[in-house]
């Protein structure tokens, strides 16, 4: 029972860590995904 909380204690940050990553991707991919529908608009 100890290894595993010590394990759970270890992985906490880097799981955190993990999940800022995914955001940003997620925030830069929604970015991309805004400038290729405000071009396809100009093109009309």
């Amino acid at each position: 029972m100890r290894k595993l909380l010590i394990a759970v204690l270890l992985a906490a940050p880097l799981m955190a860590s993990a999940c800022n990553t995914i955001a940003g991707v997620g925030k830069d991919v929604g970015a991309v995904g805004n400038a290729v529908s405000k071009t396809a608009e100009e093109a009309k």
